[in-house]
């Protein structure tokens, strides 16, 4: 006589007959659906013994009800993303809602796709655009103003200071001459338009001139030496007198060559002379 193969719980002769093993108890499918079966996370329904079930962190589903959350592509083959809401998503889906926003579409940037990375925030490739232009930076140099970003045309175009001469942007270097910013190549001589740049220079009439063109073509002449008067160096003050100038170390008498500046004097024909030797004339 053989040994009775009964299900644990109704007691029925399971012998030839369709069983499920549960926690080593032998269970008929009807006691099994009804006691046993795991209850599916998606639908709230058993899992019964004919079902497929599927799990993943003490967690079940019927392989048809293992879906994405958001798409609802089967994933009973796929890889997924467990999500702490308790949601099951595809791969795709789940990058979508958690990965990392473009700044720029505000749409996900998809691991593996081209992006651009600033200041711990993510943009596509071709959303990282020129304020300004509208073009795509790519590999260009670029400079951000608050939070927008620049090409460097744009933003030479838009924010570095202009060349009083040319009127064109000044990107490097450059100098300031009476508070006005030039291009070093455009500060030159108004005359032989050599640069003036680390070299001495004098302005007359809004324009500048090297100190050699400045002596032969704008500087009066001295009417004591005949020489130009330039205000460098030894000779910087200037006595002017009914339209003659003189440097003030020539504006002497001409007969005792005493210095007369802020002195009276005498003027007779071309010379000055001190009041003393204009009476001896």
């Amino acid at each position: 006589m053989s040994e009775r193969f009964d299900c644990y719980y109704c007691r029925e002769n399971l012998h030839g007959k369709k069983y499920v093993k549960k926690d080593d108890k032998h269970v008929c499918p009807k006691c099994f659906d009804k006691l046993c079966a795991n209850t599916c996370a998606e639908c709230k329904k058993p899992i019964g013994a004919d079902s497929k079930e599927l799990h993943h962190k003490n967690r079940h589903w019927h392989e048809d009800c293992f879906r994405c959350a958001k798409c609802y592509k089967p994933l009973a083959s796929e890889p997924f993303n467990a999500r702490d809401d308790g949601k099951i998503m595809c791969g795709k889906c789940g990058a979508r809602e958690d990965g990392n926003r473009c700044q720029g579409c505000y749409k996900v940037v998809m691991p593996g796709s081209q992006n651009v990375e600033y200041k711990n925030k993510v943009w596509h490739e071709d959303c990282f655009k020129c304020f300004e232009c509208k073009q795509p930076i790519r590999t260009k140099s670029f400079l951000a103003k608050g939070e927008d970003i620049y090409c460097a045309p744009c933003n030479d175009k838009k924010f570095a200071k202009k060349c009083f001469h040319c009127k064109q942007a000044i990107t490097s270097g450059g100098i300031s001459y009476q508070d006005q910013p030039w291009h070093s190549e455009c500060f030159v001589c108004h005359t032989c338009r050599k640069s003036l740049a680390s070299t001495r220079f004098t302005s007359h009439e809004n324009n500048v001139y090297c100190v050699d063109c400045f002596k032969t073509d704008v500087a009066k002449k001295c009417h004591g030496c005949k020489n130009p008067i330039t205000g460098f160096g030894h000779g910087t003050n200037v006595v002017n007198y009914e339209g003659y100038s003189w440097h003030e170390y020539c504006f002497n008498c001409k007969k005792c060559s005493l210095s007369l500046a802020n002195k009276r004097f005498v003027i007779s024909g071309e010379h000055i002379y001190c009041p003393d030797c204009a009476k001896k004339l």
